[in-house]
Formats: structure tokens, C-alpha cells, sequence
């Protein structure tokens, strides 16, 4: 079996606009596939599948319902397995090596009982690394770190509110926050802002892109949306139909900071359309065969 040979990855680094992403894979699938079921009545929901996502890179995995995005997800994890090939996380096999991982949902699973500081705290005090030191930084130095991310996505003053205090908008800010407070190698978002209104996604898509921007944790964002997918991702990667497979692995061009004035820019609408039109040609092309 292969294994990649992989530095550590883990703690920030400055951004630096003109760097690329590191040349040493964090992630990679070598002709990784997932079936459910046995025998007749398997489904085949992801097709072998080749992939490399580097270091500090930005990849938005897009296409249509049953494409195969959040089953990627998924093997990345650990909280399934493939049934033919590999996938590698830091160099060694899902689940042969911890590799620090924060995700986000689109439902913000914060815990009712817990304040905004403590559900944002929460993976401080589990995770290895963190939770050895728990009782004796939770009240100093781990609060300060809640109290600088939670006034980085505008909820300064928030943390002693309960979840259901909160609109679904700033829950989900807080979100961010725990997913990020321990410093993860690998950012997995699952749809994280499809149930936002357009003007807060808006916003919380600058608000990540800073937070990127600041500790560069490699991220793999899955969505619907091809103008998030533009605006956050360096890299898109657009998936047919089930069984889900990459059709196209494109780079994204466009100068950071990115704007909201930027999804208006001629290039950028132009990617946008280009990608819808590959999706939807795929799609037709699947319900003809």
C-alpha cells in the first residue's frame, strides 16, 4: 500500500496572497469508491474516484442532490469507509493517524443547555491536545480564545446568550467559531450556510473568508451554490449524478479579498454560467443513458 509522506500541517501560518497552497497532499483519494448495500441491491453512490486536495488549499466540491459531495465528506471523516481503493488523510489511511479536524453543518448543532461561549468552547475541552489542559485554562486563556473568535464573526457580547437566543444566522457564526477554536488542520463544511437568507450568507461568506485568510486551515466545502463556491474556493470541484464522479477540477482566478462587487465581475459570472452549463449537461446526459 502507498502511504504519502506528509509534514505537519497543523498551526497557522500568515496568509500570503501570491503563495500557492502547499505541494504536499492533506488529503487524498487514489481511486477510492463507496457502494451501499450488497450484491443486486448495491447502490453505487460514488464512482472511483482520483483526488488530491493540498495543504492551505480552499475546495468547493459542487453538482447536483446524490452526486456524491457529502459522501466524500463523509470518507474523509472516518464515518465511513471505502469499499475499493484508498483515501489518505495526513499521509496515512482514515483512521491509521489523528489528523485535527473542525466541521460545520447546515444545521448549527449547538447543545440548548450550554451558553454561546461554552458550546464554542466545547472542542477545546475534548479534543487531544486541548483537554488536558482544560481545567486550568477553560476560565483564562481558553475563554479569551472564544471571546477573540466569537468577536471576529460579530458576537462580541453574545457569549453568555443561549442558542435559542440567537437567530439562526448568528448561530450559525457561532458555529464557525467552535469549529475553528482548536486550531484544525482540516475544515470540513457540509452545506453551512444553505439555510441562510441571502444577505446573512453573504456575510458569512466574507466572515470565513477572512478566517481562512488568517490561519489557512485546508478546507472542503460542500454546496449547492456556485457563486459560494466562487467566492471561497480556490479550487471548484464539479460532480455528475449518482454514481457520483469529478467531471471537472477548476481553478478559481480571482484576487483576494474577494467582494460581494467581485460575484458581479464579467469572469465571475462567466465561471458561474460555465459551470451550470457542465452540470446540467451532465444531468441530461445520465437520465438519456
Amino acid at each position: 500500500m502507498r502511504m504519502l509522506n506528509v509534514q505537519d500541517t497543523a498551526g497557522a501560518r500568515p496568509f500570503d496572497p501570491d503563495a500557492p497552497p502547499s505541494p504536499t497532499p492533506l488529503i487524498q483519494f487514489d481511486g477510492a469508491a463507496l457502494a451501499y448495500g450488497r450484491g443486486e441491491g448495491a447502490v453505487q453512490a460514488l464512482a472511483t474516484t482520483d483526488l488530491k486536495v493540498f495543504a492551505g488549499d480552499f475546495v468547493a466540491l459542487v453538482g447536483p442532490s446524490g452526486c456524491g459531495k457529502s459522501t466524500i465528506l463523509k470518507l474523509v471523516a472516518g464515518l465511513i469507509r471505502a469499499t475499493s481503493g484508498y483515501v489518505f488523510v495526513g499521509g496515512r489511511e482514515v483512521g491509521a493517524e489523528d489528523v485535527r479536524i473542525g466541521m460545520a453543518f447546515q444545521n448549527p448543532t449547538l447543545l440548548p443547555w450550554l451558553t454561546i461561549r461554552d458550546n464554542v468552547m466545547l472542542p477545546l475541552k475534548i479534543v487531544p491536545g486541548f483537554r488536558e489542559t482544560w481545567r486550568a485554562k477553560r476560565k483564562g486563556e481558553y475563554r479569551e480564545r472564544a471571546e477573540t473568535l466569537l468577536a471576529k464573526v460579530g458576537l462580541a457580547g453574545f457569549g453568555d446568550r443561549y442558542p435559542w437566543q440567537l437567530s439562526g444566522g448568528m448561530q450559525q457564526r457561532a458555529s464557525l467559531c467552535r469549529a475553528l477554536i482548536h486550531e484544525p488542520t482540516l475544515l470540513l463544511l457540509d452545506e453551512p450556510f444553505g439555510a441562510l437568507d441571502q444577505f446573512t450568507r453573504e456575510e458569512l461568506w466574507e466572515i470565513l473568508q477572512a478566517l481562512w485568510m488568517e490561519t489557512r486551515p485546508t478546507v472542503l466545502l460542500v454546496t449547492h451554490d456556485l457563486r459560494e463556491s466562487a467566492f471561497l474556493a480556490n479550487r471548484i470541484v464539479v460532480m455528475s449524478a449518482r454514481p457520483g464522479r469529478i467531471l471537472v477540477d477548476e481553478h478559481v482566478p480571482f484576487a483576494r479579498p474577494r467582494t460581494i462587487d467581485t460575484t458581479a465581475e464579467p469572469g465571475f459570472v462567466a465561471l458561474g454560467h460555465r459551470l451550470r452549463n457542465l452540470i446540467v449537461a451532465a444531468r441530461t446526459a445520465a437520465k438519456e443513458a
